[in-house]
């Protein structure tokens, strides 16, 4: 995100030609409300409602997602600072659209988890760790970092419900139980996107397991 609206669209547009689902906000207030639906957030320090750094520390206490901050300070001080706030990456302007790619692509890399050779198969729904794709029926499925993790999860523990505190901890990276609709939100989302709520099901006060889907019913 950028609080000048042109360079935002800018960014927008170069991460989109490059394969990205890249939207911008225009305030910190709105990163604040948003960062959780994102797999990665780029900020402007230089925002016109919060300070920047408080942003960025305020995201990385709710939630693991990469930051990269961009900024025109330049010394060491800054760069530690933005680090200890929680970034991930800091990039000077003015910067190359080249390098912005590079770095996005950088840390998306470092965030993913250890990949696992082995592909899990579960009637037509086929989930590859590597690669981190997943697909249904042949038809890749368009999904969040965080929504394969959550996939992956239900999948490595086939015909076994998972608790909500599980999934927190593995997927969300937090000991606690969830907090708000965070996990719902998410499990709503992905039933969406495999186009049947039976391939996830609530057990009630407890937590989740991976269905069959309509597409496998006898």
């Amino acid at each position: 995100m950028d609080h000048d609206a042109a360079c935002a669209r800018s960014v927008v547009h170069v991460l989109r030609q490059n394969g990205y689902d890249a939207w911008s906000v225009g305030t910190g207030a709105a990163a604040l409300e948003l960062h959780h639906q994102a797999d990665l957030v780029l900020i402007d320090l230089g925002l016109p409602d919060l300070d920047g750094l408080q942003v960025c520390a305020d995201i990385r206490a709710a939630a693991d997602t990469p930051i990269i901050a961009i900024t025109e300070r330049t010394t060491e001080l800054e760069r530690v600072l933005c680090l200890k706030s929680g970034c991930d990456d800091c990039l000077d302007k003015p910067y190359g659209v080249q390098e912005l790619v590079a770095r996005v692509e950088a840390v998306l890399r470092r965030a993913r988890p250890a990949a696992h050779s082995r592909c899990i198969v579960h009637g037509p729904l086929r989930i590859d760790a590597g690669r981190r794709e997943a697909y249904l029926s042949g038809e890749l499925l368009s999904l969040t970092r965080k929504e394969f993790d959550l996939l992956h999860v239900l999948a490595s523990r086939s015909g076994s419900v998972v608790s909500r505190r599980e999934l927190m901890a593995r997927v969300w990276h937090k000991g606690s139980a969830a907090t708000g609709r965070t996990i719902d939100t998410h499990v709503n989302s992905l039933r969406n996107k495999l186009g049947d709520s039976s391939w996830i099901l609530t057990v009630r006060g407890v937590g989740f397991r991976l269905g069959r889907g309509m597409s496998m019913a006898a």
